[in-house]
């Protein structure tokens, strides 16, 4: 069975953007929730500063997010169809 590489790839991009920007909602609303998340979150994402921006900063990090995972998801496919390949009998 082959993977589709694209529909993974949107599959993961709206994933792991959407665990983004509700962990960063709940954040604003409720103050200290996921902070420790949100700080990875800040390592990693380069124009994300947690707290630092507001709104504008959770779309930031969800864009980051959504292309990470969409990368991160295509990768992923094009892996398991290489290394996944069996053989007819």
């Amino acid at each position: 069975m082959k993977l589709g590489v694209l529909r993974l790839g949107f599959t993961v991009c709206v994933v792991w953007g959407g665990v983004v920007f509700v962990v960063a909602l709940a954040n604003m609303a409720l103050s200290g929730y996921g902070a420790a998340f949100l700080k990875v979150i800040d390592s990693i994402y380069p124009g994300y500063h947690m707290g630092q921006w507001g709104f504008f900063g959770v779309i930031v990090a969800t864009l980051y997010a959504a292309l990470d995972g969409f990368i991160a998801g295509i990768i992923f496919a094009w892996l398991y169809n290489l290394f996944g390949k069996t053989k007819k009998a």
